[in-house]
């Protein structure tokens, strides 16, 4: 039997000129953020300056611990700006999206950690240059005679815990649940190291400029987290409560949840964005889960679409109409808010198209030619016929590709005839000119980006988000 083909794609209609509106936020919030964020590393290391860190370069010792001084600060200050980069803080959310801030959060990450074992070889080293006690004796002395030293360990070996179970091996291996309970040690790492600094770090205590700044910097870090990780969700649910209204199948291993109340309106979600989920009453319901909106936002109706594949998103199916729901959000960019092309391309894989399917209904007639690529296990999946009547009723083109993902490839097994850019070309010709939204694995998600970067697709009209199922 010959292998199946790519479907014969409809002709491609003239280029229009790009729609001149965009009601998403202003693209200068992403380099203002960004340049935020490098000001505090440079403040810091003027700070470091200014408090005679170059003077300290002298000799062997001297320098050992300036530089051990330094690589700490700067861990710290990287340390703080990873905790914003958890902290849901509205202008950095929307000009990033999620998928750009967990690539920051993991760069952040893995370059503070880096910088805090230098720290404390430096420091250790030029602490023991200095001392008759050696290297071993220096230590000892650094733990249990310095004041917050110990609580400083504990911090330490916390960030290590996260570190190492961040990573992809790790993960893997752990379930969600347990995963998000680990990673919840890096908020109890940043506040077990802060003593030490407080109370033996010459660079925060040295000068009333420098206290000033690095009170500030931290009371901003747990005050972004307090207010939009705490506050503000707490005070939405509470002022308009929201409830399940219904829970139906979706197919082998699916859920459909809708939820509903007065607060709807008030989050002013768009099709395509995600929430955390809360569901009271729900094995699990103190950890949030992030669900994709599968239907377009109605005036007082939010629907999601869960696959089962961890505990939590397992009990989804259990639930019952009445159980409260508290929100966090709405998250990323996978909206029309950012869109300034007329025509879209929207390319999802499994239940990553659940988001596309509410950006298509949010799109409405005011888009044109929308098509939908949905790459799919088994042409049977519920998903297929869905997403088939979504594309319907907005006039979009929906193709599904059925199949196994063929390794290092966006496409389905059975249909590589074609290489993953020309493939893409294949099915919408005029991909140059659309504005492109993906959502999907990382692997997934990665070789589409390639395909649409070969193709000449620029990167700021390129919008996704991916999960790690």
């Amino acid at each position: 039997m010959s292998a199946p083909t790519l479907p014969v794609p409809a002709p491609p209609l003239p280029v229009p000129a790009p729609a001149a509106r965009r009601s998403g936020p202003p693209r200068w919030w992403r380099a203002a953020t960004a340049t935020a964020a490098w000001g505090v590393v440079v403040a810091v290391c003027a700070l470091w300056a200014y408090g005679g860190g170059l003077r300290e370069l002298g000799d062997l010792g001297g320098a050992l611990v300036s530089l051990g001084r330094l690589t700490g600060l700067v861990a710290s200050a990287l340390l703080l700006l990873q905790v914003v980069l958890m902290a849901r803080v509205p202008v950095v959310e929307r000009a990033w999206g999620q998928d750009a801030l967990a690539r920051a959060h993991r760069v952040v990450g893995f370059s503070s950690f880096v910088l805090l074992w230098v720290h404390v070889v430096l420091i250790s080293a030029g602490y023991a240059a200095r001392s008759p006690l050696g290297l071993l004796g220096t230590l000892a002395d650094l733990v249990l005679d310095y004041p917050g030293m110990l609580l400083a360990l504990a911090g330490t070996a916390a960030l290590c815990l996260v570190v190492a179970t961040s990573l992809a091996r790790a993960r893997r291996r752990l379930r969600r649940e347990s995963w998000h309970l680990l990673h919840l040690y890096g908020y109890l790492g940043a506040g077990l190291v802060l003593p030490h600094q407080l109370w033996t770090g010459a660079d925060l205590l040295g000068s009333r400029l420098a206290t000033v700044v690095w009170w500030g910097l931290w009371g901003a870090a747990a005050g972004a987290v307090l207010l939009w990780r705490v506050a503000v969700p707490l005070h939405r649910s509470l002022r308009a409560p929201l409830r399940v209204v219904d829970v139906v199948p979706a197919g082998p291993g699916a859920t459909t949840v809708r939820v509903g109340g007065p607060g709807v309106a008030a989050l002013q979600a768009r099709g395509g964005q995600f929430f955390q989920w809360r569901f009271l009453g729900a094995p699990g319901w103190s950890r949030a889960h992030p669900y994709s909106l599968s239907a377009a936002p109605g005036r007082d109706t939010l629907e999601v679409t869960v696959a089962h594949v961890g505990d939590g998103s397992a009990a989804v199916a259990d639930l019952r109409p009445g159980a409260r729901v508290l929100l966090e959000g709405p998250y990323g960019r996978l909206h029309d808010g950012v869109r300034t092309r007329p025509r879209v391309l929207l390319m999802g894989s499994g239940v990553g198209v659940a988001p596309l399917r509410s950006l298509l209904g949010d799109l409405g007639d005011d888009v044109e030619d929308a098509v939908l690529v949905h790459r799919v296990r088994t042409p049977h999946d519920a998903l297929v016929a869905q997403s088939a009547r979504t594309a319907e009723a907005v006039g979009a083109r929906y193709v599904p590709l059925a199949g196994r993902r063929a390794p290092g490839s966006w496409l389905p097994l059975g249909a590589t005839s074609l290489d993953d850019a020309a493939a893409i070309a294949h099915l919408v010709p005029d991909v140059a000119s659309r504005e492109v939204y993906l959502c999907g694995a990382p692997g997934w998600t990665d070789a589409v980006v390639a395909a649409l970067r070969a193709l000449g697709v620029p990167d700021d009209a390129v919008h996704r988000e991916s999960f790690e199922l």
